[in-house]
């Protein structure tokens, strides 16, 4: 059953955002989805929290956009990369700031939030290709902000539905380049936190079909963006986390799911892979809540607890 709260968000977000959404061009897509979100977004920051705009030229010529919300008068405890949700299609540094600049102002962390590129512009890898390469200059302090001459640690990864993957997918990578090098794990990042994740090419039963025509994103939502984004083409296997060959050496990882969302499953399972592999995962699963819920966290009970969830896991992603 959907949470009360849950279901009077689902009611507010429709009048913004139609359920048709998804089948239209992207350019409508997003001129809807930054319409939504600004009415979801604060004018003002968290009391305490600056924010600074900057830009990432990686090695070859590509200048990825990054914005960075952090304690105004107190070092940071600590670095997040937070890549956003939206189908890879959808999404900016705008788009979830009402996310990411609470979480610095609750937790004390820098949070930088990386606008990677879009599809169907820019299909995959380009997506994957800009969070790993933000990921790497984190690590080799090689980030435009002051206070970054220094490795950020600790480090951990974050993000929602597409930016789920995204974080999963980077952080197989470097395990897998740490692997070329002949050592075993990651150093460097401390944790990854997944919020209703896509992480399969195919969701995972039975969410996949008991939950295909779930409010916020159904079954035929999460294909639209899917073909948007891969194509026709088979998906490079390193960016799809639930196609790893491996699941061990990976960084503790929270992976939260939403009841009622198409995509439930994938964090289960991706989890239940991990542990099998001997590594440090948890499930959380929101009962009662949607595919994008997390912006309710001021109004549904559940969605703030989803919220403290992510929150503590970042803090502390070992315990």
């Amino acid at each position: 059953m959907i949470e009360p709260e849950i279901a009077m968000f689902v009611a507010a977000v429709e009048a913004w955002y139609p359920a048709d959404a998804a089948a239209r061009s992207p350019d409508e897509q997003r001129r809807l989805y930054d319409r939504f979100a600004a009415a979801w977004t604060p004018a003002a920051l968290p009391a305490g929290v600056v924010r600074e705009d900057g830009f990432f030229d990686a090695r070859d010529g590509r200048r990825i956009r990054l914005r960075i919300y952090r304690p105004a008068h107190a070092p940071s405890r600590g670095t997040v990369l937070f890549f956003h949700g939206g189908g890879f299609v959808v999404g900016s540094l705008d788009s979830h700031e009402l996310i990411t600049a609470r979480l610095a102002a609750e937790s004390g962390l820098a949070v930088i939030s990386v606008d990677y590129r879009l599809a169907p512009e820019h299909p995959a890898p380009a997506a994957f290709d800009d969070a790993l390469a933000v990921a790497e200059a984190a690590l080799d302090a090689r980030l435009p902000f002051d206070g970054f001459t220094r490795p950020a640690r600790p480090l951990t990864l974050a993000g929602d539905s597409a930016g789920g993957m995204l974080a999963a997918a980077v952080a197989t990578a470097l395990r897998d380049a740490l692997r070329d090098a002949g050592r075993d794990g990651i150093d460097g990042i401390d944790g990854v936190a997944l919020v209703y994740p896509m992480l399969g090419v195919e969701p995972q039963r039975p969410a996949r079909d008991t939950e295909a025509h779930a409010p916020m994103l159904t079954l035929d939502d999460v294909y639209r963006y899917r073909a948007l984004y891969w194509g026709d083409r088979p998906p490079p296997r390193d960016t799809v986390p639930l196609d790893a060959v491996r699941f061990d050496g990976l960084p503790p990882v929270l992976a939260i799911a939403a009841e009622h969302d198409p995509l439930r499953d994938d964090a289960r399972v991706y989890v239940e892979r991990i542990r099998a592999a001997g590594g440090a995962a948890r499930f959380w699963l929101g009962e009662g809540l949607v595919h994008g819920c997390w912006r309710a966290l001021d109004s549904s009970p559940q969605a703030a607890r989803l919220h403290r969830e992510v929150a503590m896991f970042l803090l502390a992603p070992h315990a």
